[in-house]
């Protein structure tokens, strides 16, 4: 018995810290990464100037519909990736939510999706991660887990938190897997901004 314990234990934990995004000392580093595309892959860096943007589509918690097409809005849009079981996740949505108060519309913005509450699926998964947002004023849309998040953006995510930057055309510009703190978050949106 006590074997067989053991035999899923070490399995268990590295399961669980996969899925919280538990990165190790090299958090902070951009980590290679391939994003699935509607035509393809695109490297991490979108170094390629011929890169495919990302088509996505799904609701967010209020039950308003975002696609791609809110990239255009803004120089730079974040998609930040979370969990409501990902401790990680949620210590960096308060330091999130300031930085969007923080730079005008025009040039940056940030959507949440919640990888672990699924669109239209469960009601009192929905009440608990809005309850999270609130709680954690990370006052920006969150969109809810779909088939079309799931099989596009989605795909290549490995780890919560993953952070994609699109530019106005939707390309992904950078990919970050792991959790920042607000001074780091702010040194990538600004390196990123100066080159746009």
């Amino acid at each position: 018995m006590y074997k067989m314990r053991k035999q899923y234990l070490l399995p268990g934990i590295l399961a669980a810290m996969l899925l919280c995004g538990c990165a190790g000392k090299d958090a902070a580093q951009p980590q290679e990464k391939e994003v699935q595309t509607e035509e393809g892959a695109a490297s991490e860096k979108a170094e390629d100037s011929a890169a495919e943007a990302v088509v996505f589509e799904g609701q967010d918690l209020e039950g308003n519909t975002i696609s791609q097409e809110v990239c255009a809005g803004s120089k730079l849009t974040m998609i930040n990736v979370w969990a409501t079981y990902c401790n990680p996740c949620l210590k960096e949505m308060p330091e999130l939510g300031e930085l969007v108060q923080e730079y005008d519309a025009a040039d940056f913005q940030l959507i949440g999706i919640v990888s672990d509450v699924v669109e239209g699926q469960d009601e009192d998964a929905l009440a608990y991660a809005a309850g999270l947002v609130e709680e954690t004023g990370a006052a920006y849309p969150h969109l809810l887990l779909n088939e079309s998040l799931y099989k596009g953006l989605l795909a290549e995510v490995s780890a919560v938190p993953t952070t994609f930057f699109l530019n106005e055309k939707g390309e992904v510009l950078d990919v970050v897997v792991g959790a920042m703190d607000k001074t780091h978050w702010k040194e990538k949106i600004d390196g990123l901004l100066e080159n746009l």
